[in-house]
């Protein structure tokens, strides 16, 4: 009788979830974050503050996209935002980084050993949990299941961390040279990336 009991409980527990839906969250919300085209930016992050604590920035990314999941519209309109100028706002973050990756020059200023602020700003927020993915996610919230939501997102944050975990590796093999010439490309599209988001909520705001 108890075996039966924790076998409905185990079956209704998975009814909650929908594969589909999940694999629909995973997809949508990787090509959002993009953390494969934002290697270089982690790269350059690790090389300018010594390390990158790839736990905390994973875990804090996680707990901003649970938040704004729950609480995105009230947390804006707490403070008198819409979710069109949090993107101007993000926008400009990625802009800077770009301006940097390009002209070689250092404007997010780190003081020495501080890893732990460059881990949340700006790689948590807002590389990894910027105002794309929480605009995303705010959207998901009206089309699909929180409990499939939730589980895209740590699926992704399981795939974030082990990039992040590989940033070495990945250094090692693209060598200096290759590293510049990566740095400079994705600084390229940084600006793009942003120009683009700051025009599409500009003019709407």
């Amino acid at each position: 009788m108890v075996v039966r009991g924790y076998f409905l409980a185990l079956l209704k527990f998975l009814a909650m979830f929908n594969f589909k839906e999940i694999i629909s969250v995973t997809l949508i919300l990787f090509s959002v974050i993009d953390i494969i085209g934002s290697i270089p930016i982690v790269i350059d992050l690790k090389k300018r503050a010594g390390q990158i604590q790839s736990g905390k920035a994973t875990l804090v990314s996680g707990v901003i996209m649970v938040i704004f999941l729950f609480l995105g519209q009230s947390i804006l309109s707490l403070f008198g935002l819409d979710i069109e100028s949090f993107a101007v706002a993000g926008g400009l973050i990625i802009f800077i980084l770009g301006m940097e990756m390009i002209l070689g020059v250092r404007i997010f200023k780190e003081l020495a050993g501080e890893s732990s602020s460059t881990s949340i700003v700006p790689l948590a927020f807002p590389i990894i949990a910027g105002a794309g993915t929480m605009t995303t996610i705010l959207t998901l919230r009206a089309e699909f299941s929180i409990y499939n939501i939730l589980t895209g997102i740590a699926l992704n944050l399981v795939f974030v961390y082990l990039v992040l975990r590989s940033s070495g590796w990945l250094e090692r093999k693209l060598g200096a040279g290759g590293f510049n010439i990566l740095r400079k490309v994705f600084g390229i599209i940084l600006l793009a990336i942003s120009i683009k988001l700051i025009k599409n909520n500009l003019f709407v705001l």
